[in-house]
């Protein structure tokens, strides 16, 4: 970390210029330009009258003039036709006269308030190596920076002191550092990340920082190369991420920092962060949203570098992550959590009555206008209301059913753990999608979530009995698990195919020798032929029945006599909606008919064949059940990002790289949210769609289309 010599506010010093360790005539003015032409000659007039004579301007491409306008201000111009600030900033650092000892660097466009150059001077007289304008402390300056340049400020600075402990103000532009520093960073970015590879390289070098306040204008000419704009924020925040990140991995390989000490702080970190701008009502919480939960998913991704991991870091990181988010403003879904539950403990049955119904107007609450859709009445199936009955009866608060929440999602983590150990568990518990959907957002898939985990651990130890009845209740609570239904009655229904294989190695002279050899075999195995043959209809219809049980308990609670309205299929959200979806979104690219009211219902055709091509393909519970849970997203016509949740347990079992990186790019949702409120419009770009899936989809392939079969075993081992 460098020395920190911060010089208290004050009116410039009128100093002369020249100094025992400093001369203004050994200093080069170095001004990078791309049509600036209504400016550049008044910068470089006011720096000559400063006492700067030795100016080159790096032209980047104008045409507008500003060639030729600096070179008759008395400036130096040199050409570099690549496009970047840091290209053009390079190729000014070129061919140097060698009695230069410092380079001052500076924006053409005329925003850099250059009043305080005598202090910088003085603070070069002083002993310092590097001197930059920090236009963030004073009050012009915070005023006239755009958004973007906040984004980028805010993100960089904040990386580089939880990084390297530096605690820089700003990347200002207004910069001057000693030629043999610069010589020892040993530049090597060539774009946008210029500035901040040079202020993370000169904390790591122990360079003598000093920062002093400037004051900022707005440009008075020319166009931002970085146009305010979304989309230059999340171009701004590419560079700077990478930038931040390359710098980072140099020194993790040269220091040896421990991959868990960097990716638990970069969660923490980010969950802090984030945790402020959970409502997304407004622009400014969307955007800061974004911004911040890139450190959450920077700490994700060095999640996976991490070789060994001890209990105490596993479950510290993970119970603090979800502490932190606990009280991050919930997602718009809770409220109907909370007002579902409270109506039933008023004897209102919420399936039959929509928020916005006449009858309920007495009984709404505070938080009632923050529900979304109140004509649609509950889609939630019968368990999962006896959740919110049961909870809202204690008190209708969201941080109580957060909590809930939260508890069933470390029990995914601790049942995980122990099947597959703290490391891999890590792809769930450590999991930006789990952190935000549960503890952050609030949304109870952690119910169902758990009930399938405890279902496939149950299928793996034999209890498929269990493991039925599990997959009940987590269809009781989310309707998505009955398909892992039919694979657990499938599988029992098909145990035909051990008993053939059984009979073939009974008639088979050389296995009949074999259990010859060991007394009462083929005995023994001729009665499990007959156990077989009396289990396959039998276990199957119990598994069928157990699984539908939970569901019909449940449900009939919200019956009457006349009628029973706890199946919602014909909700206009359930037929009609459409949000961030894949497939569905393609087909209506090419068959705009396919967006008409109640078409939702035809995509269970391709899910229902890819379930039946499943069921005779997968032999295991988890392959199943990862397999069924993606073809359901790629196909469904309403995605959240909480959806994603459902898929990632199984990826501690299969590694799948897909499902690793939609942990981070399926954080593209929250532009959706974003777009809907700066345009009104809820749909992605095709780009922006991309962004969100490809990711997804082409790791997951990959994974498949490289994993090593497994070796089949013999069906008996006499």
């Amino acid at each position: 970390m460098g020395d920190r010599h911060p010089l208290p506010p004050s009116s410039p010093l009128v100093l002369p210029p020249e100094f025992p360790s400093f001369s203004l005539h050994r200093t080069l003015v170095l001004i990078p330009v791309l049509n600036e032409a209504d400016t550049i000659g008044n910068v470089v007039g006011e720096l000559q009258h400063r006492g700067l004579s030795r100016i080159r301007v790096v032209d980047n491409g104008s045409s507008d003039g500003s060639v030729d306008i600096a070179r008759d201000a008395g400036a130096e111009v040199l050409q570099e036709p690549v496009p970047g600030y840091g290209r053009a900033c390079w190729r000014g650092l070129q061919d140097m006269p060698a009695d230069i000892e410092w380079i001052l660097f500076c924006d053409g466009d005329g925003s850099d308030v250059l009043d305080p150059l005598d202090r910088f001077w003085e603070a070069a007289a002083s002993g310092a190596d590097f001197i930059l304008g920090d236009r963030r402390a004073t009050a012009d300056g915070r005023i006239h920076m755009t958004p973007v340049q906040n984004f980028g400020n805010g993100l960089a600075t904040t990386l580089i002191r939880l990084g390297w402990g530096e605690r820089y103000g700003d990347l200002g532009p207004l910069r001057l550092i000693r030629r043999s520093a610069l010589e020892e960073i040993g530049m090597r970015d060539r774009g946008f990340g210029w500035t901040v590879e040079m202020q993370i390289r000169a904390a790591e070098l122990g360079l003598k920082i000093v920062e002093i306040p400037v004051g900022y204008r707005q440009r008075q000419g020319g166009r931002s190369k970085i146009s305010g704009t979304i989309r230059g924020s999340f171009q701004a925040g590419t560079i700077i991420l990478s930038t931040v990140g390359n710098l980072y991995v140099r020194r993790i390989r040269r220091e040896g920092i421990s991959p868990v000490l960097l990716s638990a702080t970069l969660l923490i970190l980010g969950a802090v962060l984030v945790q402020p701008y959970g409502d997304f009502r407004f622009v400014d919480h969307q955007s800061s949203m974004m911004v911040w939960s890139t450190v959450m998913l920077l700490g994700f991704a060095a999640s996976w570098t991490i070789k060994h991991i001890r209990g105490r870091w596993f479950w510290g990181v993970a119970i603090a992550l979800r502490l932190i988010l606990l009280f991050m403003y919930p997602g718009n879904d809770i409220w109907r959590y909370l007002w579902e539950g409270y109506i039933q403990n008023l004897g209102f049955n919420p399936f039959a009555l929509p928020p916005n119904s006449p009858e309920l107007i007495p009984y709404r609450t505070d938080w009632w206008i923050l529900m979304n859709h109140l004509h649609v009445s509950a889609i939630y199936p019968p368990l999962t209301q006896w959740g919110f009955r049961l909870l809202s009866a204690i008190t209708p608060s969201v941080l109580l059913f957060k909590s809930t929440f939260i508890a069933a999602d470390l029990a995914v983590c601790w049942l995980l753990s122990r099947k597959f150990g703290y490391l891999n568990t890590l792809a769930y518990a450590w999991n930006p999608v789990i952190l935000y959907s549960f503890a952050g957002g609030g949304h109870y898939d952690s119910w169902l979530v758990l009930a399938m985990v405890g279902a496939w651990l149950a299928w793996d130890r034999g209890h498929h009995y269990w493991s039925a009845l599990l997959i009940g209740i987590g269809g009781a609570i989310k309707w998505i698990s009955f398909p892992i239904l039919f694979f657990i009655a499938f599988h029992k229904l098909t145990n035909k195919r051990q008993i053939r294989k059984t009979k073939e190695l009974l008639k088979s002279p050389e296995e009949h020798t074999q259990f010859k050899q060991l007394p009462g075999i083929e005995n023994k195995r001729k009665g499990e032929i007959v156990s077989l043959k009396n289990l396959d209809f039998k276990s199957a219809l119990i598994i069928l029945g157990l699984g539908v049980l939970p569901f019909l308990l449940t449900g009939l609670s919200f019956c009457s006599a006349e009628s029973c309205t706890f199946l919602p299929l014909g909700s206009s959200f359930i037929s009609n909606g459409r949000s961030a979806q894949l497939i569905p979104y393609w087909v209506s690219v090419i068959f705009p008919s396919t967006t008409a009211e109640g078409t939702n219902k035809y995509y269970a055709i391709p899910l229902a064949i890819a379930i039946l091509f499943l069921l005779k393909k997968c032999k295991k519970f988890a392959t199943f059940a990862e397999s069924y849970l993606f073809t359901l997203l790629i196909f469904s016509p309403i995605i959240h990002i909480w959806y994603f949740s459902w898929i990632v347990p199984f990826s501690t079992f299969s590694r799948n790289l897909g499902i690793r990186l939609m942990s981070i790019s399926s954080f593209m949702y929250f532009l959706l949210q974003l777009n809907t409120l700066t345009d009104k419009n809820w749909t992605y770009s095709p780009i922006e769609r991309m962004l969100m899936w490809a990711p997804f989809v082409a790791g997951f392939f990959w994974t498949k289309l490289t994993e090593t079969p497994s070796p089949k075993a013999n069906s008996i081992t006499p």
